[in-house]
């Protein structure tokens, strides 16, 4: 049986990270940073930040000068809708809603425009499940 996470994380490289910090502690530098790491062009989108992992920040989505294949959402449930909305305008092929950001409206939202989605998943977790431990 095919794993559409799988075929997510090897198809689509660009990602778009909302709510992305600069601040080590937070799980979304960390897990953008693993990322990063592994081949992965991160695109910070936080009003807040300049530039974070040596990327320039946008302040929304829709403001990002590149193609974005993967929005991946760090931002409280009920942001996802306006963040769908963007994401749609944007062109992205999926929508990644972080551990803890499950919003079933949204995610309709981003299925009925095309979009692939993810909720209450770590990018992170799942890219390590599947392909750091085919390297040891």
């Amino acid at each position: 049986m095919p794993d559409p996470i799988k075929t997510i994380l090897e198809n689509f490289k660009t990602l778009a990270v909302v709510g992305l910090s600069s601040k080590l502690a937070r799980p979304s530098y960390g897990v953008a940073s693993y990322m990063q790491k592994h081949g992965y062009r991160v695109i910070p989108v936080n009003p807040c930040e300049e530039a974070v992992l040596g990327e320039k920040a946008y302040p929304t989505l829709e403001v990002v000068p590149e193609a974005v294949d993967v929005v991946v959402i760090f931002r409280r449930p009920e942001c996802a809708p306006n963040i769908v909305e963007q994401a749609i305008r944007k062109g992205a092929k999926v929508v990644w809603m972080q551990e803890g950001v499950v919003n079933e409206d949204a995610a309709r939202r981003a299925r009925e425009a095309g979009m692939v989605v993810v909720q209450d998943r770590c990018i992170l977790k799942e890219h390590a499940k599947r392909f750091v431990a085919e390297r040891i």
